[in-house]
């Protein structure tokens, strides 16, 4: 589990296999299922650590559907609030966090 240096909100985790592949399918059983109890855990450290009102959890599988790093599935974890939308990105390719990266890291290691 790691946080991303680009998140679309503060606490965006991403959750990938130590195993570098491409396919979702390729997962063994015991590396699958590790990989949704890490999400689980990510989404409880989100949960008592942020208290978001909701998340999104994906993956983006392909160049074509957004994977930055097509070569390695992940799983991100995005944590959400009623408005946490702006429209600084529509306005001026700006993102507007509430809080710093550094800021949520300690957070989230502090709980850990």
């Amino acid at each position: 589990m790691i946080l991303n240096t680009f998140p679309y909100n503060p606490g965006h985790l991403m959750v990938a296999p130590y195993r570098h592949i491409a396919n979702l399918q390729d997962l063994g059983d015991e590396e699958a299922n590790e990989l949704f109890d890490i999400i689980k855990k990510g989404l409880e450290l989100l949960r008592e650590v942020m208290a978001p009102m909701g998340f999104n959890v994906g993956l983006n599988l392909g160049k074509v559907a957004g994977a930055g790093m097509a070569e390695h599935i992940h799983t991100h974890i995005v944590p959400r609030w009623q408005g946490d939308t702006n429209f600084m990105p529509v306005l001026s390719d700006t993102k507007v966090l509430s809080d710093a990266l550094i800021s949520t890291y300690g957070k989230l290691k502090a709980k850990l």
